[in-house]
């Protein structure tokens, strides 16, 4: 597969992973405040997940606010809070009009108590549908959901630690309903993970673009996708045992 175009036939992942990094140094090119970054930032998640879901994709998680990223300015915060408070719930029925589900990821209980009863509203009003996932992280760090995890574990298999294997552990994880992200994307130049989907994203293919997350386009998310489909995916197996 060459170019940037979706053929008919093209592998497409079924679960996408997207670190939305450099809301804020595009606000600052622009001699703006972070918030206004993080509005433009907000309206573009919006504008991939419906072009994720056109294209195929199941599952799109996103990467909107780390346990790391509480040690803020409190200003910063505020504006992040605002902006949830003003536009969360619109834009989540916007994306889920045609049947997905919004799952949130994290420690909600962090945040202020107005905005985690917005967060709650919009899964209360998305949980009966099935076949597409928006699932956002807030408060959320990886390393904190696998001791949760661990702890979780630790209480349920007690008497019988030999029935707690992979699976099981995985089911503890808050993403223990949803498949495991194929494609993780990162824009804003860094080449990292940065705490996000540690246990998750152990086999999925890495995307990093130096494109600041508010400029990356459609086009862009396109450009990944057809990339994804060149990639091999062997899962620890040799290229012979694949053609098998």
């Amino acid at each position: 597969m060459r170019g940037n175009t979706i053929k008919a036939g093209s592998k497409i992942p079924a679960h996408i992973a997207i670190i939305m990094d450099g809301n804020g140094r595009w606000a600052k090119k622009r001699l703006m405040p972070r918030s206004f970054g993080h509005k433009a930032g907000m309206e573009r998640m919006v504008g991939l997940i419906e072009r994720a879901f056109a294209l195929g994709v199941d599952y799109v998680s996103v990467y909107a606010l780390s346990t790391e990223n509480l040690l803020r300015p409190k200003e910063e915060l505020d504006g992040l809070y605002d902006l949830i408070r003003a536009h969360f719930l619109p834009y989540m029925r916007k994306i889920c009009e045609k049947g997905a589900r919004v799952r949130i990821l994290g420690d909600i209980s962090l945040l202020p108590c107005d905005v985690q009863e917005i967060l709650k509203q919009a899964e209360k009003e998305t949980e009966g549908f099935s076949g597409k996932g928006v699932q956002i992280a807030l408060a959320y760090g990886g390393r904190a959901e696998i001791v949760r995890a661990a702890r979780r574990a630790a209480s349920i298999y007690a008497s019988e630690p030999e029935k707690l294997d992979e699976p099981a552990f995985e089911a503890l994880l808050y993403t223990g309903e949803l498949p495991a992200p194929d494609l993780l994307i990162r824009t804003g130049g860094e080449i990292r993970l940065s705490n996000f989907l540690l246990w998750q994203a152990a086999y999925a293919e890495l995307y990093f673009t130096r494109k600041l997350f508010p400029d990356f386009t459609n086009g862009d998310l396109e450009k990944a996708l057809v990339w994804f489909g060149e990639r091999t995916r062997r899962f620890g197996k040799t290229d012979e045992q694949l053609r098998r």
